[in-house]
């Protein structure tokens, strides 16, 4: 009983943060827009257009698909490495380990990762794990049962 009352729990929290995720981000969207189309008229935004363009030249594109999300790594050194995803995967899990971004053991709680983008970290080895955020924000759900949200930003970290 307990146990089922803890998952409807854990459930309706990771609902609501991935409803405010959605609200934020198109929120967000929206002062994006508004913001390109007053600066295309001044002459700093050819240097913003420029800087924006050097940031996609480093991200990397993986993946064929209808939805499109970003994913980061930041390794044990603080290195990030971005990418691109595009899939017709509804989890962020599922569309990871079909490209081989990850790789881990299926455990009683999900998918426990132990190497993102070819970096191996264990726990039980050396202290450390990854840990997944969602939008900069640690992740209340495992990155298995994490459905995709369009735009939104999936990040393993190295934590200890």
């Amino acid at each position: 009983m307990k146990k089922t009352l803890f998952s409807k729990s854990l459930s309706f929290i990771a609902c609501i943060v991935l409803t405010a995720a959605m609200a934020l981000s198109t929120t967000g969207c929206n002062d994006i827009k508004k913001g390109q189309e007053a600066n295309t008229q001044d002459t700093s935004s050819a240097v913003a257009v420029s800087q924006t363009d050097a940031q996609t030249a480093d991200t990397n594109v993986l993946g064929e698909g209808q939805t499109v999300f970003s994913f980061k790594v930041i390794d044990a050194d603080g290195k990030e490495t971005a990418y691109e995803i595009h899939t017709d995967q509804k989890t962020v899990g599922a569309a990871l380990l079909d490209l081989g971004l990850i790789a881990g053991n299926e455990g009683a709680y999900g998918l426990y990762v132990k190497t993102v983008n070819g970096i191996t970290v264990d726990y039980d080895t050396d202290g450390k794990y990854w840990a997944f955020y969602i939008n900069g924000e640690y992740a209340a759900t495992g990155v298995d049962s994490t459905d995709i949200t369009a735009g939104t930003e999936y990040s393993f970290k190295v934590e200890k």
